[in-house]
């Protein structure tokens, strides 16, 4: 009895093995073949939507999802929660770096400079903040 029930769910498991195995084929099959970007332009063509507007709604929530982790986190760790993020600001930087070295136009190399002053402003500007932070837990010497 136990040795059936083993033998139906091994071949089931087999069965989802081979139905994943299936369509990780098929998904790269249509992957070089385009079919994914063909099927996205013929939504937003037929939908009407500028693209825009869902890469626009994607920002406004990840603002908001921002937004809450950083004022769920304890006290005790928004040093370590300004460190990453400092160092997820550098990536920032790389972007302004390719905008400001790729560009094809004067307005995207000015745009480009000004995000990479500013970025790395803010890059500097929050290790300050970090370190003053953590010099606030060290015991002052008498």
């Amino acid at each position: 009895m136990a040795a059936d029930k083993l033998n139906d769910s091994l071949d089931a498991l087999e069965q989802a093995v081979s139905a994943v195995r299936q369509a990780v084929t098929s998904y790269q099959v249509d992957v070089k073949n385009g079919v994914a970007d063909a099927a996205a332009a013929a939504h937003g063509a037929a939908s009407g939507i500028d693209p825009f507007i869902f890469q626009f709604s994607i920002f406004v929530l990840a603002i908001f999802v921002g937004y809450y982790v950083v004022w769920s986190v304890t006290p005790a760790l928004h040093t370590p929660l300004m460190a990453v993020t400092n160092a997820i600001s550098s990536v920032i930087v790389v972007g302004a770096l390719l905008a400001v070295g790729i560009s094809a136009s004067g307005l995207a190399t000015g745009f480009g400079f000004i995000a990479l002053v500013l970025a790395s402003v803010n890059i500097f500007g929050g290790f300050l903040v970090t370190q003053r932070m953590l010099a606030m837990y060290k015991k002052k010497e008498k």
